[in-house]
């Protein structure tokens, strides 16, 4: 394991590459119109469309019912760390998904009421945490959008290293600055952007038809012959 001076100057070399990925103001609209596409799509459908195998399965929601939408603010920090999550709440812009690889660690919570009450002062669209939170009522009672693996009610470490606006993994899943993040009562799923405008257009055409499904079991109509056919194909 690096120590962390070693980790310390490692960060600080990696500093030049982090421009690369910084967000491109001239995109801002562009980047919004993608956005705009999921306005109103499940995630389930939005997972359907993906071959049902993006998004992450860990992570929970735990405010109430309002819905995510936006683009990817990642974050990378050391199990149990969080003080790059405070620099990138001054850095991160309005509309944007605060997206947090903690590894997966839950010994210890990485944001709570005051950083979230900081996001959403400051016009975050919401949290994304592969570690744990706490204040968890706080959360409920603002029905601010966040999703998490746990709760528990041991704090922070803010001592870094950590990275700022890289490509992290949540749940295993890649997920790089300026995807689009959409979440709502069943989960979170990201998008790739360059993918958007594909998922998007899917994902309508799902919904259109299983529309058409549920306006005709609404009718006592249902056509379940897909059954059979799906039957004959079991290697038994």
């Amino acid at each position: 394991m690096l120590s962390f001076t070693a980790l310390t100057t490692l960060d600080t070399q990696l500093e030049p590459l982090r421009g690369a990925w910084a967000p491109n103001p001239s995109h801002g609209s562009y980047m919004h119109s993608l956005v705009n596409l999921f306005i109103d799509i499940p995630t389930s459908i939005i997972s359907d469309s993906m071959r049902r195998i993006a998004g992450s399965s860990a992570l929970k929601p735990f405010h109430g019912s309002q819905t995510l939408l936006g683009t990817a603010y990642t974050v990378r920090v050391r199990a149990g760390d969080n003080l790059y999550i405070h620099d990138a709440l001054r850095k991160a812009q309005s509309g944007d998904v605060l997206v947090i690889d903690g590894g997966g660690d839950t010994d210890r919570a990485l944001v709570g009421e005051i950083m979230m009450s900081v996001a959403r002062m400051r016009g975050l669209a919401g949290l994304v945490v592969d570690g744990a939170i706490r204040d968890s009522d706080a959360f409920r009672q603002a029905n601010y959008p966040c999703y998490a693996r746990a709760v528990t009610h041991r704090g922070p470490f803010k001592n870094g290293p950590g990275e700022l606006n890289l490509p992290v993994s949540i749940d295993g899943c890649v997920v790089t600055p300026g995807d689009i993040i959409a979440g709502d009562s069943d989960g979170v799923v990201f998008i790739p952007s360059d993918m958007a405008e594909t998922v998007a257009a899917a994902s309508r055409n799902k919904m259109r038809t299983e529309e058409a499904v549920l306006a005709g079991i609404a009718k006592g109509q249902y056509d379940d012959t897909w059954i059979d056919d799906a039957l004959k194909h079991q290697h038994v």
